[in-house]
């Protein structure tokens, strides 16, 4: 059996307890050297043969799961974050299906949320904004043009942006074309739960200037929208005495 395992945004002990189980129990690891904390590999059990696939091709990574599973082999294959978020696993997957070879997905915590945890932060806040848009800016992987950053910075949604640090005066362009203010707040958050992390407050009109100062070049999420600033929302209705729930009635007339 191949488990893909999702290490969790940086802190080695935010990786899921069936996440742990699992590389505990593992002949054989794949793990995304240049971005998985290695701390997540001292529990291996002795024997355990390790692979760091920031040095491989895809091909090689199918290699070494086929030769695990001739042979009767556990193999987890550890990506950083959790594998659905830019992780790479479908063409992955795509190749266990062709071999017959059996597999199965355990989700981890994505940066994203990570980058929330860092700010204390709530993305989805009533009255400011009910949506999170993930995204990234178009670099050596293309993205489809419906998806340009200016479209979706119509919506003046939450965004939260991937792998685009080293591109962010173009991200300001794109940002403020679409509709936010150029003071819209924003945030840069560095390496979300590692223990170096850190995190700085700008806007979209000042994220370049931010990460100059701060010398952030990569390894690095960017927020957008005005939740950034937790600030002028509307109280949540699911806590409100005068709002009835299926678990509780109104203390009051409603209306």
């Amino acid at each position: 059996m191949i488990h893909f395992v999702g290490a969790g945004s940086g802190a080695a002990d935010l990786i899921t307890v069936r996440g742990s189980r699992l590389l505990a129990e593992a002949d054989v690891i794949l793990y995304a050297g240049s971005l998985v904390n290695p701390e997540l590999l001292n529990g291996r059990k002795e024997g355990c043969r390790v692979y760091d696939s920031a040095r491989m091709t895809l091909e090689e990574v199918f290699q070494v799961m086929k030769e695990a599973e001739e042979n009767g082999l556990t193999t987890v294959r550890l990506h950083t974050g959790d594998p659905c978020i830019y992780g790479a696993v479908r063409e992955q997957m795509d190749l266990l299906d062709k071999a017959g070879i059996p597999y199965d997905y355990c989700p981890g915590v994505s940066a994203f949320c990570g980058a929330a945890s860092a700010l204390n932060m709530e993305y989805t806040l009533p009255g400011i904004s009910q949506t999170v848009i993930i995204t990234r800016m178009a670099g050596r992987t293309p993205v489809p043009e419906k998806e340009e950053i200016a479209r979706l910075a119509a919506h003046e949604a939450t965004m939260v942006i991937f792998l685009s640090t080293g591109m962010l005066e173009q991200l300001s362009e794109r940002l403020l074309a679409g509709g936010y203010r150029e003071d819209t707040p924003a945030a840069i958050v560095y390496k979300a739960t590692w223990p170096d992390e850190k995190s700085y407050l700008c806007t979209v009109g000042t994220l370049a200037q931010c990460a100059k100062e701060h010398d952030v070049r990569k390894t690095a999420l960017i927020i957008v929208g005005d939740t950034v600033a937790q600030a002028g929302y509307r109280r949540s209705e699911l806590y409100n005495p005068a709002f009835s729930t299926e678990f509780r009635r109104a203390a009051h007339n409603e209306q």
